[in-house]
């Protein structure tokens, strides 16, 4: 794809130019590190494609890779299969239904384990691309950078807050091994995406169209409200999800759960509402989490 004059000006700062700049910045630093190019997650949402566009105009060699969550919307899986080879859609070694019986829990906001397990085991050691922008949460517009270098743990972690030939430096020296990532359009708006999708004639993905405002797992806790939309939307999803309720319920029965069955599983889990002290007058929502670590 032929790079073209297109310009999304925030003041005197052409935000594609620096995008496309950021992204040829490090990928000499990729191959130097890794011996592989960039690694680019691709989830099928509008983000994704602006990266993929990007990746495509800074003609820099990049491998693009989507980690199949086994909760994706039909139609989400079927624009990636329109966008990717087979090959370039990873598998992942645990699906939902089994990881909700192996952490002995569901997901929630707090105890994501399903992005863990899912969506971010990819990339290990690698130099990861992504869509990530500020505009998404307060907690991305105070945790997150164009730049970062993940350790072991998030506290172990390096943001760096500019680009410039010092961090350049970081990124060569620090931490030879982790995972090094960089979100070219961290500073971009939710219009600018759309601009920037519609000038390149992106058909995005079809969820758009259909009232959703984000592309992620069906149920996701951090969806709030929408979850309920998507279960309307996708009967079959929320009977998967009892069934992994229950079947959490029975493998783990030394636990001694409150629920009674995946039905009330899933109907607390929906709730939204504050999370019970306790749920069977001896483990708290604490000692699931910790139970669920291990």
């Amino acid at each position: 794809m032929a790079l073209i004059e297109y310009n999304l000006i925030d003041g005197k700062v052409n935000k594609v130019e620096k995008a496309i700049e950021r992204i040829r910045s490090y990928s000499e630093i990729s191959l130097q590190l890794t011996g592989k190019p960039y690694y680019v997650a691709y989830s099928g949402g509008k983000d994704s494609d602006a990266i993929r566009i990007l990746c495509q105009l800074a003609d820099i060699p990049h491998e693009l890779v989507h980690n199949h969550t086994t909760v994706d919307a039909p139609e989400t899986v079927r624009y990636i299969r329109s966008i990717l080879p087979l090959e370039q859609i990873h598998m992942p070694k645990r699906s939902m239904w089994d990881l909700i019986v192996h952490k002995k829990m569901p997901p929630t906001r707090i105890v994501r384990y399903c992005c863990t397990e899912l969506k971010e085991a990819g990339g290990k050691d690698r130099f990861v691309v992504t869509g990530v922008r500020w505009e998404e949460s307060i907690n991305r517009k105070k945790g997150r950078s164009s730049l970062e270098i993940q350790g072991s743990s998030r506290k172990n972690g390096i943001i760096l807050n500019a680009d410039n030939d010092e961090n350049r430096r970081l990124f060569e020296t620090c931490m030879k091994k982790g995972k090094r990532i960089l979100n070219p359009i961290i500073d971009w708006t939710t219009a600018e995406v759309w601009e920037f999708l519609r000038h390149y004639n992106c058909k995005s993905n079809p969820l758009y169209d259909m009232g959703y405002h984000r592309v992620g797992c069906i149920g996701c806790p951090l969806a709030r409200k929408m979850r309920i939309k998507e279960f309307q939307d996708y009967p079959k999803y929320k009977g998967l999800y009892i069934k992994a309720f229950d079947r959490m319920i029975k493998v783990n029965s030394h636990i001694g759960y409150d629920w009674k069955s995946g039905e009330e599983v899933f109907e607390w889990w929906l709730s939204d509402k504050p999370t019970p002290k306790r749920f069977d007058g001896q483990l708290s929502l604490f000692d699931y989490e910790k139970l669920s670590e291990t």
